[in-house]
């Protein structure tokens, strides 16, 4: 049988002071590993979120060139611990980055990437108007990695609103799913916890979203809630609005338990 583990999701309001942002990035996640956590995961753009989309063009480098991953995946191996740094934006051309999600093991090594699929084109009802699209360019990849627990789906943020993107997944055999984001504090408000538990009853699997919380220079404001729900639905931990991390215990026999109660991957 495979052994529980613990999960750490950490939040936090990253503006564009990368040293600041992953100094805090940095200290909540070996807080979070001396709590416990053999998985710690990052919020979306964790390292930094620009005043504006050309700023995030022009300061992003390629995966080879980037210090941040080089940075996390020695203090990876260095706690022994899987991370799932949230995402960064990756250079892919002189015009366009990908919103790219990394796993990390305990040895230090990148062992999985995924390019958020689903871009955040949206005109909110008070006039907030966002334009992923403009510098990132879509992936087209689902991505299912291995951990010891179990098969991990990655996706990112606004991927939230696709179901069928989990479905499939699911149908892979992933029995967690992580979800790192940066949820605008209006949508935040009325839809994160209800998709994201959505996500987690409908495939009969664990949900792992760390977010960013907290008001940006610029008057961003993100809606936080970190959450880390079981296959039933149960949000077993919620970080509220605050900085910070959760914590909490994982048994993945639980999601062989709940499909075969309820076998829905089977049915459609």
């Amino acid at each position: 049988m495979i052994e529980s583990f613990r999960v750490g999701c950490l939040q936090f309001c990253a503006d564009d002071d990368l040293s600041a942002n992953l100094s805090q990035a940095e200290q909540l996640t070996r807080e979070a590993h001396a709590a416990g956590a053999e998985l710690i995961c990052l919020p979306e753009y964790f390292a930094a979120i620009e005043v504006d989309d050309q700023t995030t063009l022009k300061k992003a480098l390629t995966e080879e060139q980037h210090p941040v991953l080089q940075q996390f995946c020695r203090l990876a191996k260095e706690l022994s611990a899987w991370l799932q740094i949230g995402s960064l934006p990756i250079r892919v051309s002189e015009t366009q980055v990908n919103n790219r999600a990394f796993l990390i093991n305990s040895f230090g090594e990148i062992v999985a990437r995924y390019n958020k699929i689903h871009l955040f084109d949206v005109t909110l009802a008070d006039g907030e108007i966002y334009q992923e699209s403009k510098v990132v360019m879509a992936g087209t990849e689902l991505i299912v990695a291995d951990l010891p627990w179990g098969k991990l789906g990655m996706s990112v943020c606004y991927d939230v609103r696709f179901p069928e993107q989990y479905r499939l997944m699911a149908k892979q055999g992933a029995s967690f799913m992580t979800v790192p984001a940066a949820f605008t504090q209006t949508t935040g408000e009325a839809h994160w916890h209800a998709l994201l538990k959505s996500r987690a009853i409908e495939n009969g699997c664990f949900v792992f979203a760390a977010g960013q919380s907290g008001v940006r220079k610029t008057g961003r404001a993100t809606f936080g809630h970190s959450l880390i729900i079981d296959p039933w639905g149960t949000i077993l931990a919620d970080a509220g609005s605050v900085s910070g991390f959760i914590v909490a215990e994982i048994n993945p026999t639980r999601v062989k338990e709940v499909r075969k109660m309820i076998p829905s991957l089977r049915h459609g």
